[in-house]
């Protein structure tokens, strides 16, 4: 669900795969071929860098000191939190309000996958990707996500943790958004490619 985070590692491809890289949280199961090529590669992008940030260091630490018996679900919020740490320090710069501009375009003119349908209008409508700016916003953007899994809101649980744990938070986001960047520098995946 950090829309932001993954708009911003894959800016430099083409629409196509920006909108791949927006919309395969929606997407179920390994085969792509109902997608367009460059879409299909946003997806798996996408997938890359979760695999990626799911085991870094820092998330399975922050991940540790998450409530016991809601660690299962602190995966979901701490992508919100790393969108909000990414929103708040680019928020007053013009590449930002490009992406997220770019972004807007891209899931307005497109639908989105059966998951995301009902939830990519309201992120539109109500600005979410700059919203997320702010610290308050984005926990309630954890508890409306919450609200939409079965049974309790478990999300909506972790929003007292995460302002108690929030300077650790930052720190983590500090050290997991360059390692992140430099490691798909150098992992030579080109999104040029998909200009």
């Amino acid at each position: 669900m950090n829309f932001l985070a993954h708009a911003w590692l894959a800016c430099e491809g083409n629409d196509d795969f920006l909108y791949g890289n927006l919309i395969a949280d929606g997407i179920k199961g390994s085969d792509l071929s109902a997608w367009p090529g460059s879409v299909a590669a946003g997806v798996r992008h996408h997938r890359k860098v979760d695999a990626w940030v799911d085991h870094h260091p820092s998330v399975l630490d922050a991940k540790s000191r998450a409530p016991q018996g809601k660690r299962r679900y602190a995966g979901i919020a701490l992508d919100i939190v790393w969108d909000h740490f990414l929103a708040r320090e680019k928020a007053n710069q013009w590449e930002q309000q490009q992406l997220v501009a770019r972004c807007y375009r891209l899931l307005t003119a497109r639908s989105a996958p059966d998951r995301l349908a009902t939830m990519v209008p309201y992120l539109v409508e109500h600005d979410w990707l700059r919203s997320y700016a702010d610290f308050d916003f984005t926990c309630q953007a954890v508890a409306g996500i919450g609200r939409q899994l079965t049974g309790p809101n478990r999300l909506a649980g972790l929003i007292p943790w995460l302002h108690s744990d929030y300077p650790r938070l930052e720190a983590d986001f500090q050290i997991l958004w360059p390692a992140l960047s430099a490691a798909l520098s150098s992992s030579g995946f080109d999104v040029s490619t998909q200009r």
